[in-house]
């Protein structure tokens, strides 16, 4: 009898493994040491970034830089095998250069949203370092029969004439985002917008972090308990405590020069801590200097070990 119930558990155990592995493209799952996510399929000789799931990690997205362009693709895990990665069209076809990044998906995994820029604000022989220049909004994609849609700016308390980056989607389908909008605190700040359902948000108010050197939130988790900040060009992680968010602590990575580190997420089952880094020739900065755009995934003990006061 215990040798038929061990030979259970030894099946059970298999299964388990195998079904962990086709969830990250048959990726054995990372230790404490960063390393590429998905070689050759997510991470090629082109520029990529922002690999982030849905909730239930049935659809990953990313973006790659193709032709001058931001574009977000997806894969998507059927019958339990993952798709052939594809792009998805988020504009009309006449807009033949565009941005579609950092891509954050609601918990019912029906609505993306994800930074944009307006295509009528530039011309279809724009540079992408040109592009970078126009202030971004946020924009928002649904799927309907399983398809994604064409994107829209979401509506103008979010999207304002000013730059709006990194939003990020919670359980509840708030937003929370930076943005260079005037106010008391002046310069760019963290913004959480309540949803209020219908596809409306309230008014964004500014979240606080205990920052020494202006810190922002780039990622928040589905219950709002932690959040990912990024400044001077590494990763911190701050805490919820009781409404009031601790003083965010560094994250320790082996951060190498040159290369600028962002875009920070966690997987959907929380147990890996993903983000992207690019490297800029020391002659250029921003995206005119981009010469390789990575992701990278870790485990998440990484994050979690770090105390915080």
């Amino acid at each position: 009898m215990h040798k038929f119930i061990s030979i259970l558990l030894i099946i059970a155990a298999i299964f388990s493994c195998k079904n962990n592995t086709v969830l990250y493209f048959d990726q054995e799952p990372p230790s404490a040491i960063p390393e590429l996510f998905a070689p050759s399929i997510v991470n090629t000789d082109s520029i990529e970034l922002n690999v982030v799931f849905n909730d239930d990690n049935t659809e990953m997205f990313f973006s790659r830089i193709v032709d001058n362009s931001f574009v977000i693709h997806h894969s998507e895990l059927i019958n339990g095998k993952w798709s052939e990665i594809k792009p998805i069209k988020l504009y009309d076809d006449n807009v033949l250069v565009s941005v579609a990044c950092d891509p954050t998906i609601t918990k019912d995994g029906k609505t993306m949203y994800f930074l944009g820029v307006d295509p009528k604000l530039y011309k279809n022989d724009v540079t992408r370092e040109e592009l970078y220049t126009i202030p971004p909004d946020i924009y928002k994609s649904k799927k309907v029969d399983g398809k994604w849609e064409l994107a829209s700016k979401v509506d103008f308390l979010v999207s304002t004439e000013y730059l709006e980056t990194y939003p990020v989607v919670t359980a509840d389908g708030s937003l929370y985002f930076r943005s260079n909008r005037p106010s008391d605190e002046g310069g760019m700040n963290t913004y959480r917008a309540q949803y209020l359902g219908n596809g409306k948000f309230g008014t964004p108010v500014i979240i606080n972090t205990k920052t020494e050197k202006k810190e922002l939130i780039t990622y928040v988790s589905p219950d709002e308990q932690y959040a990912i900040t990024n400044g001077q060009g590494k990763f911190q992680i701050t805490f919820n405590n009781n409404g009031e968010w601790t003083k965010p602590k560094e994250i320790p990575l082996n951060y190498e020069s040159n290369w600028r580190y962002y875009s920070p997420y966690m997987s959907s089952d929380g147990k890996y801590f993903i983000y992207s880094r690019r490297y800029n020739t020391p002659e250029k900065k921003g995206w005119a200097g981009v010469e390789k755009g990575e992701v990278y995934w870790v485990n998440a003990d990484v994050l979690f070990n770090t105390k915080t006061e």
